[in-house]
């Protein structure tokens, strides 16, 4: 196989160059195709890889409890691990042809559960130890309270819209085959005609899952309203024009979603694990993160409401 070959199949394995962020691009996808195409080689299903992804995520989260050099390092470096499989797994699922709901929840659970251990040992490490700047005042309730509000209310609505906007995106670009667009209705169709006889975890994954779609279709009104007038006029068989008219728009946003799902938020865990305080990275999500996810949210929301009134009498 030739050197222009392999750069195919590696670029084919990306949901998009559009929804890829440059470090990705250039470091995780390449160790994450690496993984890919030695998993592929040993016949490993790619929910096998997600499910090794938890586990090193999770173990990150408990080396952060140690505040030593030695368990840092490590905990970083298992948390790089976890984030090079969890690149793999999306990327040998899209190889091998063996793309699947349960994978695809799985996958968006996988962050979840690693950045609960990291979060749960952080507040653990920091409940005795004094508050910067006042010294003679311990942490206690109050990490948990921070660690709470960082990571139920910002981090949680981070991500779901970031992943929302990603797949928004890749309808308008690749159509309905491209992208992973799901919709509470269809969920809770699936949730009531299953039987709960031998489907019981499936069963409970669809609830939540449909849960999770309901939470983000509530949280973009604007996007919901020209969505249905979009599928009201043309189906899945949207105009090439209107494609492009949304993607040229669209695009922008996602850097945004990059920046609050990932890397961005990996590396600002790291430095604040490195100095020593790891009570700056919830200060960070709180403050800077949540700024980029109301000013990401507004625009999508004004695009949204800008092409439906366009199109509403077109």
């Amino acid at each position: 196989m030739n050197t222009k070959t392999k750069k195919s199949d590696f670029r084919a394995s990306f949901k998009s160059m559009d929804t890829e962020e440059l470090l990705d691009i250039y470091t995780n996808r390449p160790i994450g195709y690496v993984w890919a195409k030695l998993f592929a080689k040993a016949g490993i299903h790619p929910n096998v890889v997600t499910i090794l992804s938890i586990i090193l995520g999770m173990s990150a989260g408990v080396m952060f409890y140690y505040p030593d050099m030695k368990h840092t390092i490590i905990g970083i470096l298992l948390l790089m691990w976890a984030n090079h499989y969890d690149s793999a797994d999306g990327q040998l699922a899209r190889m091998t042809g063996k793309k699947t709901l349960w994978g695809r929840m799985l996958d968006g659970f996988a962050g979840d559960l690693w950045f609960f251990s990291i979060y749960f040992f952080i507040c653990l490490r920091l409940t005795p130890q004094p508050i910067p700047f006042l010294p003679d005042t311990e942490w206690g309730i109050y990490i948990w309270l921070l660690g709470a509000i960082a990571g139920l209310i910002c981090h949680t609505r981070q991500c779901m819209l970031a992943d929302y906007y990603r797949n928004i995106h890749l309808y308008f670009l690749k159509g309905k085959s491209g992208s992973e667009l799901d919709n509470f209705k269809q969920q809770r169709e699936a949730f009531h005609n299953l039987p709960w006889k031998g489907n019981v975890w499936w069963k409970l994954f669809l609830y939540f899952y449909g849960n999770y779609t309901r939470k983000q279709e509530k949280s973009t009104p604007n996007f919901q309203r020209f969505y249905a007038l979009v599928r009201e006029k043309f189906g899945d068989d949207i105009p090439q024009s209107l494609r492009d008219e949304f993607r040229a728009a669209s695009k922008p946003l996602m850097k945004y979603t990059n920046i609050l799902t990932f890397n961005t938020r990996a590396i600002v865990l790291y430095i604040s694990l490195l100095i020593g305080q790891p009570w700056l990275y919830f200060l960070f999500e709180v403050t800077v993160l949540t700024s980029l996810y109301l000013y990401m949210h507004n625009r999508h929301e004004a695009l949204s409401a800008r092409l439906y009134h366009k199109y509403r009498n077109a």
